[in-house]
Parts: C-alpha cells; structure tokens; sequence
C-alpha cells in the first residue's frame, strides 16, 4: 500500500490554513485541519469595560466585523436587560445581510470558482467558457463580483460610517437614525445588486428562482438556457461534471442560530434555527448549554472534556512534535461534531429546494456551495423588507439608552448567522469589568480538530475517502474545504511540520 504524507498551505481562504493529509493507494485516510495563527482576542477582552468589546471584537475579522459586533452588543443587551427599538434591529439585520451577500458572492466568484481554471481540467468541454468567466482578474464574473460585492458595503457604511470595522451598534439601538436619503440610496445598491444577480448570476427573477421547490424542479430548469448559461448554471454543471455532488458530506449534524432578529419579537429570528440530527433526520431547537469546547489535540493549556464557553478559557501552550497540533479549538454540541454555513441555515431554516436537494444526495460540497448563492436571493429579499419597513416607520426612535444603573455584573451571550455560519460571543462581567469571554465562530465548528473523544472535527471527516489524482496538485482538496468558506482568522506562526506544499493554482 503506497502511503503518503502532505501537508498543504491553501490561499484563498482568509487567514492562515494547513491540511495535513495521509493518503493511502491516493485515497485521503486521514486529515487534520492546522490553524496556524493564534490571535488570542478572549485574552485580550479580561479585564476591560463591558462596552470595549464593542470596539474590539468587531477587528476580529475584516469580513465579518458586523457580526462580531452584533454578537457582541447582543450579549450585553442580554445581561443588562436592554430593550431595542424596532427600527434599530432592522437596521442591524440590514446591514449584517449587506455584509453577507459581498461574502457570499466574494467566497463564490473569487475564492471558490478560480479552482476550476486549473490547466487539470483544460480537456473539460466547459474550460475554456469557465476560465473566460471566473479566471483571476481576467474573467467577466470575476471582474463583476469586485464591483457588485464593494457595491453592497455600501450599506454597511450609510449608517455605520464606515466597513469593516464599525462600532454602531450600542445597547438600546444604533447610533444614526434611518431618513429618506439613507433608504433611498441603500434600496439603489440593492436594485443595481438584484438586477445583476437576476440577469448575470441565476438567470431569472428572484419570485421565478425562490419558488423553485424540489431537486426535479431544479435539475429540469439546468437544462434551460437561461439558468444553464448563468453564473451559477455553469458552476453547477462543472462541479457536478467533477463529481463534488457527491463528495465531502462529513459530519452529517448540522446547526443554526436562525437568521435575522425578528424586530417584533425580542428572542424570535426571521429564519428559524435549530439543530439537525443527521442519524435520525430531525430537528430540534437550539439549546445553547449543549454547547462545549475541547482543546485536547490543540495547543491551548489542557483541561479535561469539555467546557461551556461561560466555563472555558484561552491559555495558550503551545506543544511542538506531539499530538495537538492547531490554534483552533474543537466546539461539540452535546457529544456531537456539527456543520454550520449557509446549507445548515437554509436546511434547518426550511427552504423546500435545499430539503429536496439535501435529500436526494445529502450534503456535499456541491450543496454547500450551491446554497450560498441561494442564500443571497433571501438576503436581497430580507434586504428589502427592512428598507420597507424602516421607511414606513421611519420617525420612531432608533435607540433606548440604557441608565447607567442598568449596566450590572452577570453572565449572557449573543448568537448570529453570519456569513459563514453560527456565531457565538458568551461573556461574563464582575466588579464592572469583563471577567470571561469567549467566542466560537463558524469555522471552529467547522475545522475542529480531534475532541477529547478522539472524534474528528467536519472538515476532517469530510476529507476522508476523497481520491486525490495528483499528491502534487491536490485539487479535490481545495474544492471541498474551499466549499466551506473558511475563515481562520476569526478562529484562532509557530509550525514544526514535514513536507510542504503550497497549493495556490
């Protein structure tokens, strides 16, 4: 049996990733997923005033910023008891969803549809159309996406002043009101944005494509021109010529926090969340104390099993030549590996395609990609209704601040969607200052490492199995971890490692 060891270093995902591979006869048998940065933002946090983390947690990540800082000023909102007005959560969920569809449409375009211009597959009957659309600041698509995805930020920065980076949110609200200039120009960037998606990106209209409801539907309207010669038409059919639909499906539990608070309802959110059992096919509702984390295989001081983030804590160790080996921790809900990301949010969230689709083949990396471009026709709709709503109610109050005396010692937490899945901030205030905060982004539960258990983490069941042509060009690799949008940065340069291979087509 011929055996070898790899380990990759993948650009095109933010932040510094290795995969090290053990393949046997060509076939991946075992993966571990290397965060090589450690960044130590819960350190950071000790010991400062509660409403720092509003400034600082937003710098966690250039690309998710708002949700950081949404998880972060949800946390406070919830030991304090703070009430928010209507108004400002749609303005919160307007711009987080603006933030998510220039990741959306960034992560698709240009960090994930560049793999296929690899010179492997220049005898594919689609090469020379795909290389025209999706090579590297060549390609139309390519070239477009810059533009539309800088467009949407836009949004971001009408009522937070700038993106990233914002601090805008505060307790009890938002710091600028909606008026009718601020509407008027944010509903222009999403006319020019859904037109362009329509035309360009799914080749019809956005009532036309969201009533698509069942894997037949949809594999019937491949076939039609319009849809087959779109964007998202012609990455399907190349992906599924691969054969991704039916690669990757790693763990097959899947969890959401529910997208877009609901302004009405103060613990609601506009799409449901959950967690999906994917032994039994079914759902239940998210119990946030299931949550824990392990750092057994990483390199953070030792604790045994695993820790509510309330009870957990960020010391690095760092422990060459053993057997921990990343800067990311391994978050378990329950006893359970999960996947989040935009097939979890639209699945458990209940959109028919993705039900259909996901149980006809299961998941896979096709799927995952494939629904973060559906996502983005229900961010343009939930866009939209926000704008509607602000403007019809465009003279009540954007902000309740909160008395001082509000401002006590406890413990709470803040959950979102953002744009790579579920995303957590627990925090714990004593004596007026930050005692404990933790944060599990999306890719932690996505790229865990081995837990206490020994169980390995969804990217790395994921790789297992996967047949690899060329050790030397292991593209089926950068497909399937490219599939999930990672994000180290927002999770964790020291590595002692064998060989090295850097893998940037």
């Amino acid at each position: 049996m011929a055996r070898v060891e790899l380990n990759l270093s993948l650009n095109r995902v933010e932040g510094d990733l290795e995969i090290a591979v053990v393949l046997e006869d060509g076939v991946v048998a075992e993966a571990r997923t290397v965060g090589t940065l450690y960044r130590g933002f819960e350190q950071i946090m000790l010991g400062r005033a509660p409403r720092d983390s509003l400034v600082i947690t937003p710098r966690v990540c250039g690309i998710c910023g708002t949700a950081h800082l949404y998880s972060a000023v949800l946390a406070l909102e919830q030991i304090w008891q703070v009430p928010v007005p209507p108004n400002a959560v749609r303005i919160r969920n307007l711009c987080l969803i603006a933030e998510g569809i220039q990741n959306d449409l960034r992560q698709t375009f240009l960090f994930f549809a560049p793999d296929f211009c690899n010179p492997r597959y220049r005898d594919r009957a689609w090469f020379a159309e795909l290389t025209e659309r999706f090579e590297p600041f060549r390609g139309s698509i390519y070239r477009q996406t810059l533009a539309q995805s800088r467009k949407a930020v836009e949004i971001v920065a009408q009522f937070g002043g700038q993106w990233p980076h914002s601090s805008y949110m505060l307790p009890g609200g938002v710091t600028i009101p909606p008026d009718l200039r601020r509407i008027l120009a944010c509903r222009a960037v999403l006319d020019d944005i859904q037109h362009w998606y329509e035309q360009v990106i799914v080749g019809a209209p956005l009532d036309e494509w969201l009533a698509l409801d069942s894997a037949d539907a949809y594999f019937e309207w491949l076939e039609t021109p319009a849809h087959a010669d779109s964007a998202l038409g012609l990455l399907s059919r190349c992906a599924r010529s691969l054969g991704l639909h039916g690669m990757a499906a790693g763990t097959p539990h899947m969890l959401s926090f529910g997208a877009w608070c609901d302004p009405q309802q103060a613990s609601g959110r506009l799409l449901p969340g959950g967690f999906y059992d994917g032994d039994s096919a079914t759902q239940s509702p998210f119990d946030q104390q299931l949550v824990n984390e392990h750092v057994r295989h990483s390199w953070f001081r030792p604790y045994p099993g695993g820790r509510h983030p309330l009870n957990g804590e960020t010391v690095p160790d760092f422990q060459p030549n053993s057997d921990r080996y990343t800067w990311a921790k391994a978050p378990r809900y329950g006893d359970k590996a999960v996947q989040t990301g935009p097939l979890a949010e639209l699945l458990i969230g209940g959109d028919a395609l993705i039900r259909s689709l996901h149980a006809a083949e299961g998941g896979n990396a096709w799927l995952r990609q494939f629904a973060r471009v559906r996502r983005i026709a229900y961010e343009l709709a939930g866009a939209r209704r926000m704008l509607e709503e602000l403007a019809a109610d465009i003279g009540q109050p954007h902000i309740l601040n909160p008395a001082k005396s509000a401002e006590i010692d406890g413990e709470g937490f803040g959950l979102i969607m953002a744009a790579r899945g579920a995303l957590g901030h627990w925090l714990k205030i004593e004596d007026g200052v930050i005692a404990q905060y933790q944060i599990v982004t999306p890719t932690a539960w996505n790229a865990s490492p081995r837990d206490s258990n020994g169980l390995p983490g969804h990217w790395e069941q994921s790789l297992v199995g996967v047949a690899v042509q060329d050790p030397d060009d292991p593209i089926e690799i950068g497909h399937i971890i490219r599939s999930h949008d990672p994000c180290l940065v927002c999770t964790v340069h020291m590595l002692d490692s064998g060989k090295k291979l850097r893998f940037a087509p």
